[in-house]
């Protein structure tokens, strides 16, 4: 009798394996509208707009019970068709009586498993479909017709990690397409892996931001300041003791260089019971033409004083965490990738410049950036150095301002990057606010629970 009911079970679960339904639990965890598009496409994505509008917004369940609405919103040149599953917020309301906080159906059309279909006002055509499938509703794939072809974007922040990949299908597969099928088909060409993340990674990055965050009220912002490796007080130009004001005496003053020092310094001594010296951190690691107008400049400025900086004190670090040396050209600290194409500007899509040696990327370009390196490298923060022009002298470039990134994904899967410059926290849209005409350089560096910033 228990061999027959296994039996029975098993045949049952097979069975519902290949229905339609067994496809909407998908193994993403992503809400699945596939089943209910079926329905939609001579009343939604192929009918005139004039019956489109005629279309009342409605609701609409799936076979396993996930909620999802229909609704046609217009611009002045498209008119888009979302398909967008439920959620619930929490909304404060505020009235005479003071504050309250009240919870809300909503359905989001970028939220996880909405699908939008637009099409061009005047035609009726279809334009793309727009596929959100990360927490972050600026991450997104989109397919877009070319006569009887289809090609696909994966877009990230505004910048293409794929850009017009040819599928193989007709423009009319997608109105119906699982997300599973989608996974599938693209699997080959599309970097689904920019996806796949895991707060739990980024435990020490969190806490290593933490730290410095309740130190922050100890350090007093000194130019030309940091400690030597016996964590006395001296100028970096010269490696020559500095006084400390009495006023300043229980505090950490350092300079910018010097506070990305004190980092580090942090992540060693717990290993070393020292600090890095002064003397192979102020070591040149980029060599200009001689001829060059930057060469010539180069023999009475440092050019290239941050970078180099950041390099070393990186390179410093793997040394001391591996006990062998390695100078930045054999370290493995710069980050030299190019995970983008081309770009959304206020001009149009234009082709990305990416890494430039010895120069970095574009400051526009670091919040995709970032995302990327998270998902990619967990456990890693990153110094960076700002290149900036002169302004009296656009001839000259120079490496004078630096910073310390932690980029990481909260347990709701949300993209967050940590900032710290000169001691002070700053947000990831001040900076780039702050430096959107300028250059950034980035070098790598593991994070470790054991973290002990004096």
């Amino acid at each position: 009798m228990k061999r027959a009911v296994s039996v029975l079970f098993t045949i049952v679960f097979l069975l519902l394996c290949a229905s339609p339904v067994c496809a909407l639990y998908n193994r993403y965890g992503i809400p699945d509208s596939s089943e209910i598009r079926k329905n939609l496409i001579e009343t939604w994505f192929e009918a005139p707009l004039s019956s489109v509008r005629m279309n009342r917004a409605e609701i609409r369940t799936n076979s396993i019970g996930e909620k999802f609405q229909v609704r046609l919103e217009e611009t002045d040149s498209s008119f888009n068709i979302f398909v967008a599953p439920y959620a619930r917020i929490a909304v404060d309301v505020i009235s005479d009586k003071g504050k309250s906080t009240v919870m809300q159906d909503v359905y989001p059309g970028d939220a996880i498993g909405s699908w939008l279909l637009v099409r061009d006002k005047k035609t009726g055509k279809p334009l793309r479909i727009r596929w959100y499938f990360a927490s972050d509703s600026e991450v997104f794939l989109q397919f877009t017709p070319v006569e009887n072809k289809t090609y696909a974007d994966f877009i990230v922040y505004g910048s293409y990690a794929v850009r017009g990949v040819p599928t193989g299908l007709r423009f009319e597969r997608f109105y119906t397409a699982s997300y599973d099928q989608i996974v599938k088909w693209t699997s080959a060409s599309v970097p689904w892996h920019y996806n796949n993340i895991y707060p739990d990674n980024y435990r020490n990055t969190v806490q290593m931001a933490g730290v410095i965050r309740d130190k922050l009220s100890s350090i007093v912002y000194e130019e030309d300041a940091m400690y030597d490796g016996n964590g006395e007080p001296v100028y970096i130009s010269t490696g020559k003791p500095r006084k400390i004001e009495p006023e300043n005496k229980d505090k950490i003053t350092v300079s910018g260089p010097g506070f990305l020092k004190w980092i580090g310094d942090g992540l060693i001594e717990p290993l070393t019971g020292g600090a890095l010296k002064r003397e192979p951190l102020v070591q040149e690691t980029v060599d200009y033409k001689d001829n060059g107008y930057q060469g010539i400049l180069s023999e009475q400025y440092a050019l290239s004083f941050t970078l180099d900086w950041i390099r070393n004190l990186a390179s410093g670090i793997v040394s001391v965490r591996s006990d062998k040396h390695y100078d930045f050209s054999n370290s493995g600290v710069d980050v030299t990738v190019e995970p983008f194409s081309a770009e959304m500007t206020e001009k149009g899509i234009r082709n990305t410049p990416g890494y430039i040696d010895n120069t970095g990327y574009e400051v526009s370009y670091i919040k995709p950036l970032l995302y990327v390196l998270a998902v990619t490298e967990p456990q890693t923060f990153y110094f960076g150095a700002i290149r900036q022009t002169d302004r009296r002298s656009p001839e000259v470039k120079v490496f004078n301002e630096c910073l310390v990134f932690f980029p990481y994904f909260d347990n709701q899967k949300h993209f967050r990057c940590v900032i710290y410059k000169d001691g002070i926290e700053i947000s990831l849209e001040e900076f780039i606010r702050r430096y959107h005409n300028d250059f950034i350089y980035l070098v790598r560096c593991q994070t470790s629970e054991q973290f002990f910033p004096k």
